[in-house]
Parts: C-alpha cells; sequence; structure tokens
C-alpha cells in the first residue's frame, strides 16, 4: 500500500492541522475549513491561525463529507479575500489554471490531494495521446481531471449531477484554451449503464465518487451499496488495452484495501496501485486525504 502526497504543487500549502480544521494556502490567500479526520493538536497557535487567515469557514454540524447539499455553515471573511480567484498547477510539460472560489459548502473548486492522480493522467495520456484515447470522467465536479486529460490529448466525456459544477469545469476548461470537451448533466451511475447498452469503450475511466449523494431526478446514490456495481459495469467500457482506471474515495472508515477489492473482483490488471493520499505540512502533522486504486493495462 501506497501513501502519496502532491508534491508538484507551488500554489497550494497545508500550513497547519488540528482540533477538527485545517489551515491551508490557496495561492494568495489562506484558509481555515472543516476537517473532521484532524483530531491532535495543532502545531501553530489559535492566534497564529487567526492571524494569517483570510476566511473562516466553520459548520453547524460535524458534517463527514465533501459536497452534500444540507451542510449547514458559512464562511467568515478576516481579511480582504476576491469572492474567485486563480490558482495555477505545473506538472512537467503541464500549465494549468483552476478558478477558485468560496462556496457554500465550504469547498473552493479543487481538492489538492488528487494532484497525484492529475499526474498519472498526463502521464499515461500522453504516451498514447496519437491514437486520441477517450476518456470519462464520472462524478467530476469542477473538472480538473478533465482539463488535465483535455491537455494531455484525450477525447473527454465529463459526467456530473451539479449544474453549477458543470458551469464550474466549463470556465476551467476555457480559461486553459481548451474546448470540446463533451459534459454531460446526468447522474453517473445512470449514464455508465447508458453507455453499456450503447456498446461504448473508454480508455480510461476516473471515479471520484461521494459517500452520498443525488441525481438530477431525484436518483439516490449509496457508496457502500452501489460502488461494486458501477465498477462491474465500468469495466464493460474499458478497453483491454491502452487503458487505465482511477477510483478515488473520501468515505471515513473505508479503507484503501476496500477499493483495491472491489476493483480486483472485476478488473485483472497486470499491476495494480492502491493507498492512500495526504497533504504534507512542514509545522503539523501529514493530514490524510482519501484512498485510492489504479492500473494501466499496456
Amino acid at each position: 500500500m501506497n501513501l502519496l502526497h502532491p508534491a508538484s504543487w507551488h500554489d497550494y500549502e497545508l500550513l497547519d492541522s488540528g482540533n477538527f480544521e485545517k489551515l491551508e494556502r490557496f495561492g494568495k490567500y489562506i484558509l481555515i475549513r472543516p476537517e473532521p479526520q484532524a483530531i491532535w493538536e495543532r502545531a501553530l497557535p489559535d492566534q497564529e491561525w487567526k492571524r494569517l487567515a483570510h476566511a473562516h469557514f466553520s459548520r453547524e454540524q460535524n458534517d463527514k463529507f465533501r459536497f452534500t447539499d444540507d451542510v449547514k455553515g458559512g464562511w467568515k471573511k478576516l481579511k480582504e479575500i476576491p469572492e474567485s480567484w486563480q490558482v495555477t498547477y505545473q506538472y512537467n510539460q503541464l500549465n494549468l489554471t483552476f478558478r477558485l472560489a468560496l462556496t457554500g459548502f465550504g469547498h473552493v473548486g479543487i481538492f489538492p490531494e488528487q494532484g497525484e492522480n492529475w499526474n498519472f493522467i498526463y502521464d499515461t495520456v500522453q504516451r498514447w495521446k496519437l491514437n486520441k484515447p477517450r476518456v470519462l470522467n464520472l462524478f467530476a465536479y469542477t473538472g480538473a481531471a478533465s482539463v488535465v486529460a483535455k491537455s494531455a490529448g484525450a477525447d473527454v466525456t465529463h459526467v456530473d449531477a451539479s449544474r453549477p459544477g458543470l458551469n464550474w469545469a466549463n470556465q476551467n476548461m476555457v480559461l486553459n484554451n481548451q474546448d470540446n470537451i463533451r459534459w454531460v448533466y446526468e447522474d453517473a451511475f445512470k449514464f455508465v449503464k447508458r453507455e453499456v447498452k450503447r456498446g461504448n469503450k473508454y480508455n480510461g475511466i476516473i471515479m471520484d465518487p461521494p459517500p452520498y449523494g443525488r441525481g438530477p431526478e431525484g436518483e439516490k446514490w449509496t457508496l457502500q451499496e452501489q460502488l461494486n456495481e458501477l465498477v462491474k459495469f465500468s469495466r464493460e467500457l474499458l478497453v483491454d488495452k491502452q487503458s487505465f482506471f482511477i477510483l478515488s474515495m473520501y468515505a471515513v472508515g473505508l479503507s484503501a484495501t476496500v477499493g483495491r477489492n472491489v476493483v480486483l473482483s472485476h478488473f485483472t490488471p497486470s499491476e495494480t496501485e492502491f493507498g492512500e493520499f495526504y497533504l504534507h505540512s512542514k509545522q503539523g502533522k501529514d493530514l490524510p486525504m482519501g484512498t485510492f486504486v489504479r492500473f494501466r493495462n499496456f
């Protein structure tokens, strides 16, 4: 099992964590956000957090999930900070810009730990770009992975059940002088089943499913009840050679071995990489940020 942290970042930094919160720098701005796994003591004193931070998001309940509609809370601005700004990400020949914003859910538009998956996507697609590989991004959020795959030379289909998420992803595409990403506003599970019936195939499948969610027509998604079936259907969509698969999970309590067992129930790759993402802090403790399973077939 591997422990990976996103070492390519210059515009993101975890400054400290503890007491159920994290102190992060996104470009020029420093934020305090909830982090239910940070049950330890902070390295920096509370007054230093307040001195550094531009804004603080607090929740009325101890919500453990990334992106749910029932989160209660809000931002308190401690210094002047715009409603939206941009950060850049560089890896080898990859130079990207992402739009960030303070949202009512407490997220800002990217999950920094996913940088390791972005590098994996870029390296993989670059190898096969002459064949114009097709990549499917499920639960695709604001489209960072879609933009990475497109930048590397892929034909990208981006699926998400949130209209604001799709609009944000489109802004990220335009920011990076791209076009022709296929936007699909649909429940990811329903879309995958339809694609199987259509006989469509992909060279890459990326999925970062939430623990719980709702589709555009009220479809219920529960990770523990439906992930196995989703991966089973996804097997029908992935070509045997020149292909890759990525599953990320941020469900507290589910280990990387759970994801690995699900994936290996339906795929037989020659080599599988699995483990945990974490954010490294120079001041405080390393912060776990979910699990991953991924493989390539050549």
